[in-house]
């Protein structure tokens, strides 16, 4: 894993193609922004998670 530091507006640039731009800074939680074409699929890790456990669910008796 890479760690970086970000101040606000100040973006990090993924392979040419991908920005990820820190929009603001509120105590412990940050707002970030995503710059990607629309072919690249970007999704949160919690959202992901909460739609597999829904998945599961619905498949098992």
């Amino acid at each position: 894993m890479l760690i970086l530091s970000r101040n606000k507006n100040q973006p990090l640039i993924i392979n040419e193609n991908i920005t990820v731009t820190v929009l603001s800074i509120e105590g412990n939680q940050i707002k970030l922004g995503t710059d990607a074409p629309k072919e690249v699929a970007i999704q949160r890790d919690d959202a992901k998670t909460k739609e597999k456990s829904a998945n599961l669910s619905l498949h098992c008796p």
